[in-house]
């Protein structure tokens, strides 16, 4: 049964520009391939650690990832890097140490992307620890509750790593080649600008755009999630914003707020939802204008207030990036639903730099046969639809 995504390019630069770099020249093979034994589709922290987990778990096999524009265009690449190894729905079972996996992972493919885990603050407008190593001022007083594993990332040295740890195992990756329809018939064909490919098994891991290809259109809702980095603050104003100023935070109350040091100093603020009623809106929104504008600017502001030492703080980044969040705030790994031979992979609800790589080398060993797929996931058969979580877009 064909499953068609009508393809606009992205105007990826109305979301502003991250403060990370991302480094790698693919090295596709001069012809499209027809014929692969697996096809990856979305070059992300998921495509790319499931792209060089094949690779290397089965030499011989011909795998290819399709990546819609660049390496890390979406999600990855504008992530903030903070590292969590629980989901936003809390530990599911059968999920395993997510920390220790990911970690495991980027030893085995040698991927240096400045891992630290410091552990994370948890911090709220009430029930304050009278220990809080830091007071801050938002909507009354904010400060530390509790503290969860998990650390920082560069993210653009993360997505650049798996990508060359991919291409050096023997994966292909094309850029700019978004898969533009797929029929799931038995091998899986996948049409493209090139040609069509046809692959024997494939992963979709695509989070919130090509949402009718992966099959969770209706089932996660698209958003673009906001940030901002500051230029680099001075040994003063880092020492008055607590001990360890390195240690990223977020709230687990409301107004969300999420935060981070940069290696340079920097400190990157994150808030702020601007929701989609269609996946292909995210690449109209513009970080300069409307919704997403405002949102940016309230959230300066904030930033601003949190302590004297930001008062007059230049902010240097302001940017977007597309995610999607279930009704469940779990995250979705399933059988395709109109083919057992496809895995989709996603929806990590902001909590997704150690998910996405741990779950990208899962789905590759699940693809191989070598891993059961997650007991979270209700056992749904191909060509069936649950309707546990379908979502109505906001």
């Amino acid at each position: 049964m064909p499953s068609q995504t009508p393809w606009t390019e992205s105007a990826a630069p109305r979301w502003g520009q991250p403060p990370w770099q991302i480094e790698f020249q693919p090295q596709p093979p001069a012809t499209f391939p027809a014929r692969a034994d697996f096809a990856v589709v979305g070059g992300g922290f998921t495509g790319l650690a499931a792209a060089a987990w094949l690779a290397r778990l089965a030499p011989g096999a011909t795998v290819v990832l399709l990546e819609a524009r660049r390496i890390g265009a979406g999600a990855s690449g504008r992530t903030g890097g903070v590292v969590l190894g629980e989901t936003a729905a809390g530990k599911l079972t059968g999920l395993g140490d997510v920390l220790d996996g990911f970690a495991r992972v980027l030893q085995t493919l040698q991927v240096d992307c400045g891992l630290q885990l410091s552990g994370v603050w948890e911090i709220a407008h009430s029930n304050i620890r009278a220990d809080s190593p830091f007071r801050w001022q938002d909507y009354g007083e904010l400060g530390v509750v509790g503290e969860v594993a998990g650390g920082t990332v560069d993210a653009g040295r993360l997505v650049s790593g798996l990508a060359r740890a991919a291409q050096l195992a023997g994966a292909h990756i094309w850029e700019q080649t978004p898969v533009l329809a797929a029929e799931f018939s038995s091998p899986i064909q996948l049409t493209t600008p090139h040609s069509r490919l046809t692959a024997d098994k494939v992963l979709f891991a695509t989070d919130a755009e090509s949402l009718e290809l992966s099959s969770l259109a209706g089932r996660v809702q698209p958003c673009l999630t906001l940030a901002v980095a500051t230029e680099p603050l001075d040994p003063d104003q880092l020492a008055a914003l607590g001990p360890e100023p390195r240690r990223p935070f977020y709230t687990v109350d409301l107004p969300y707020l999420w935060g981070r040091l940069l290696d340079d100093g920097g400190a990157i603020f994150g808030s702020g939802l601007v929701f989609v009623e269609d996946w292909r809106e995210l690449a109209r929104l513009d970080v300069h204008r409307d919704e997403a504008r405002g949102l940016l600017e309230a959230l300066e502001q904030r930033v601003r207030g949190l302590h004297p030492a930001l008062r007059t703080v230049r902010i240097r980044y302001r940017w977007g990036g597309p995610m999607s969040i279930r009704r469940s705030w779990k995250p979705v790994f399933r059988r395709h639903a109109q083919c057992a031979d496809a895995l989709a992979v996603g929806c990590y609800c902001g909590h997704g730099v150690a998910q996405s790589v741990y779950f990208g080398a899962w789905a590759a060993e699940a693809l191989l046969g070598l891993r059961a797929l997650p007991e979270w996931e209700p056992r749904e058969s191909a060509g069936e639809r649950d309707s546990s979580d379908r979502m109505a877009a906001r």
